[in-house]
């Protein structure tokens, strides 16, 4: 399965397909010898650490700091809160021996970090001055995903950020949920251009040991929803067992409210499957590793010499307006091979350039998500680039949220929403406050609640599922 052979299936034919294969020749990630462990490439790791320095960057604009945890947690810890250990209790994995000998307290390889976090926020909050307390985290998560893993979408192991606040306010804890909510949806918008839908999970679906959790979904190409980022309201569901305390002002001691949230390296694999095509990645250009790659064509050695000078001065000028640019001046490949590795890899903007196009002072501009040409003189080419880089990216997002809407669909009856479920629709639908029904809905369909947004109350419908009066109209889709 070697790159030069391309992507072997359709996008619309075999999706599933299309995006392992794509992964793996686009070089983003390849599998470990453990499985449902996948080793990330340079390329791929560029991608999160871009989505990291701008998360970073509006983390700290916040007042929140970064720190680290370790990854073992006591058995002991993970089970204080009942409800969190019940939840994840399926999912992790144990650490029983050091060396030959049985250690005491299992530990766990962190599935999410609460009960660590929060033994520590009992030690270092005393008084109202620590507050508020708020802490990110950068690490991996283990969950043991075994039977349908997929990369970046479900794996064992994976990377992600993970906040964890204390406060001394309900109102501010609360507050804290729906801003962390706005910054990821900025930070998804912006630098990947995929659209988001922003809201609540239901009861069923929210966060184990959570008040209430906040969601942000999007539709991938499959019609299968993927949970793009969540946060927390914890209320005082952990601060009461792990008794995290401070005393206000009056000197009397309260229990702090806590918020708790993250993304993960999911969010490449929505980026993947929301812009890749059949002739593989199409990057966003503010997280492409490269943003713009140089191809200079030449027939001899004379030609060879003119045009890597000149390709060569356009590179250094793209750099100076910190610009990502590669100039491809392998010899042992031919032009044609060149565009198809680049198509491959997804980079947004190629420039091509030959003899005949220095002729004549110009190059020959191709953007990859559109595969539109056009010339251009060389005068003012680095203003025309930065530009059309902007311009991408807002193509790009127009594009998808075109998708989005148009498949988004209302409907009143179960027959319709299996229906339009089928099609890969995403659904709004009116149900009762009644819990059996979402959990009904989706033992049948496999689909379930992906976000309730604000303003679907829905009192005046009827229930799709039991023909009772409706409370909410909230969006179904089946999920990844």
């Amino acid at each position: 399965m070697g790159k030069e052979i391309g992507i072997t299936v359709k996008k619309s034919e075999d999706f599933s397909e299309w995006y392992t294969q794509l992964v793996i020749k686009a070089e983003l990630a390849d599998y470990a010898p453990v499985k449902g462990l996948i080793v990330l490439r340079p390329d791929g790791y560029s991608i999160w650490e871009s989505l990291k320095s701008s998360l970073d960057s509006k983390l700290i604009a916040t007042g929140h700091r970064n720190g680290f945890l370790p990854v073992l947690i006591p058995e002991s810890l993970l089970g204080k809160e009942k409800d969190h250990f019940t939840g994840f209790n399926p999912e992790v994995f144990w650490v029983t021996h050091s060396g030959d000998g049985e250690i005491g307290d299992k530990l766990a390889l962190r599935p999410t970090s609460e009960t660590l976090a929060y033994t520590m926020y009992a030690k270092w909050i005393r008084s109202w001055r620590d507050l508020p307390l708020k802490i990110n985290f950068w690490n991996s998560a283990l969950r043991a995903e075994i039977k349908a893993t997929k990369p970046f979408l479900r794996t064992s192991e994976f990377l992600w950020q993970e906040g964890h606040t204390a406060h001394t306010g309900k109102d501010e804890a609360e507050k804290e949920v729906m801003d962390i909510l706005g910054i990821y949806k900025k930070t998804v918008e912006d630098e990947l251009a995929i659209p988001v839908i922003t809201g609540k999970k239901s009861e069923k679906e929210k966060f184990v040991g959570a008040v209430y959790t906040l969601t942000m979904e999007s539709l991938m190409p499959d019609g299968k929803a993927l949970q793009m980022g969540t946060t927390h309201f914890l209320g005082q569901n952990f601060s009461k067992p792990f008794e995290v305390k401070y005393a206000d002002k009056n000197n009397v001691e309260n229990f702090v409210w806590q918020t708790s949230w993250g993304v993960s390296w999911r969010l490449i694999g929505g980026m993947i499957m929301v812009h890749g095509d059949d002739k593989g990645l199409v990057l966003p250009p503010r997280v492409a590793p490269i943003q713009v790659v140089i191809i200079p064509i030449y027939h001899s050695d004379e030609e060879k010499n003119t045009v890597l000078e000149k390709s060569s001065m356009i590179k250094q000028e793209l750099e100076t307006c910190k610009l990502r640019v590669r100039l491809d001046d392998r010899d042992q490949v031919t032009p044609g091979f060149k565009f198809n590795d680049w198509e491959m890899k997804g980079v947004p903007l190629r420039i091509e350039i030959g003899p005949k196009d220095l002729e004549h002072d110009k190059v020959v501009l191709v953007r990859r998500h559109n595969q539109q040409k056009q010339e251009h003189p060389i005068n003012g080419l680095v203003e025309k680039i930065v530009t059309d880089l902007d311009n991408i990216h807002n193509d790009m997002f127009s594009d998808a949220q075109k998708i989005l809407t148009d498949r988004t669909i209302n409907v009143e009856t179960y027959d319709e929403f299996k229906s339009e479920l089928e099609k890969g629709m995403l659904i709004k639908a009116a149900i009762c406050e009644n819990s059996s029904c979402e959990e009904k809905i989706k033992e049948e369909t496999g689909s379930d609640i992906r976000v309730i947004p604000d303003g679907c109350e829905d009192n005046g419908s009827k229930c799709i599922y039991c023909d009772g009066q409706s409370k909410i109209r909230p969006l179904f889709a089946r999920g990844y």
